[in-house]
């Protein structure tokens, strides 16, 4: 049996955790050739390496909790519960997509899971966090919002019009910064002086630390301590997870403004194969295991492909549904 370390997660619970991080590799990597296929209609913007942070976080939450992301969302959604086949339907805009088409890559939502919306336009779910941190605590569900965004927020005025207002009222949310070095195509330090984002929260009196954010179980154990404060009534938690995307900026980006190395140097602690060589270490998962859970997550990603591939597009008949109602 795992010990203190694993977070009083029994084996299938840690293993469940890997196979979600593969499940959410293995989407991204699909997205990326439906992409190169032109079957992506407009842009989209993968995870690739920074998958411990959204399975950590989201599996640290409990029933009736709510999430919200940026555009780099698919894996925030997936870890939350939604369909692969759903969610890649929505991806490719066809009509039995998660949002019958409707939102795409960049505003992948799931309702029915918490997944409350990825949004497009840097800190705009910042504020809507907040919203969701209100209703929690006047409706008294004891619900917590979590927030996901990216480095590059915390220069944005809704990150601290947020941060300033959830701390004033004690808001039930769990911020967490995933800082992958770079905003965009800038490198962090070049935008920002103060580069340990954390110190930030300071300013509003809310707590901030800094974590391993391709440390699944560290991720989840931060979160989970957020959690319990923020659900207490103590008010939110700033968590910087320091992680790295494989890829570039989106998918018309080479990232050649990495400097040279720095992918290979990242990739030897990709948070999939580290938790693979910690779960060995304790005897919690072997050969057979292993191939196990990769050939069942293989079998429904190519399932979810087909599935949206042969799905149809909604009709253009129903163009405008859910843009006007008809008030009596």
């Amino acid at each position: 049996m795992p010990d203190d370390t694993w977070d009083g997660l029994a084996p299938d619970e840690l293993l469940a955790l890997l196979q979600r991080m593969i499940e959410i590799r293995l989407f991204e990597d699909e997205v990326m050739k439906l992409f190169t296929r032109n079957m992506v209609r407009a842009s989209t913007h993968l995870c690739q390496g920074q998958e411990a942070v959204s399975v950590g976080a989201c599996s640290a939450l409990d029933e009736g909790d709510t999430m919200t992301c940026t555009y780099r969302g698919h894996g925030h959604v997936l870890a939350m519960g939604a369909p692969l086949d759903g969610s890649l339907a929505e991806i490719l805009g066809k009509e039995h997509g998660i949002c019958a088409g409707r939102g795409g890559s960049m505003h992948l939502t799931d309702i029915s899971v918490g997944a409350l919306g990825s949004f497009a336009v840097v800190g705009a779910h910042l504020p809507f966090a907040c919203g969701t941190g209100f209703a929690a605590q006047v409706l008294g569900t004891g619900s917590v919002s979590l927030c996901f965004f990216g480095d590059g927020t915390t220069n944005i005025g809704a990150f601290h019009e947020a941060l300033n207002l959830a701390s004033i009222w004690k808001l039930p949310i769990v911020f967490v910064c995933e800082n992958n070095l770079y905003g965009e195509y800038s490198p962090i330090a070049s935008t920002t002086p103060v580069t340990e984002l954390a110190q930030r929260a300071a300013s509003y009196a809310i707590p901030g630390v800094r974590i391993d954010g391709n440390d699944v179980m560290g991720v989840r154990q931060a979160v989970r301590s957020a959690r319990e404060r923020a659900a207490a009534g103590d008010g939110p938690t700033m968590i910087e997870a320091m992680t790295y995307r494989h890829m570039g900026h989106s998918r018309s980006d080479p990232a050649t403004y990495r400097p040279e190395g720095e992918l290979e140097e990242w990739k030897q602690r990709d948070p999939i194969t580290t938790f693979i060589a910690r779960l060995r270490e304790q005897d919690l998962l072997n050969d057979a295991d292993l191939t196990s859970i990769e050939t069942d997550v293989a079998a429904q990603v190519t399932n979810a492909v087909a599935f949206a591939e042969a799905a149809a597009p909604e009709p253009v008949e129903n163009l405008l549904r859910d843009v006007y109602t008809q008030v009596p």
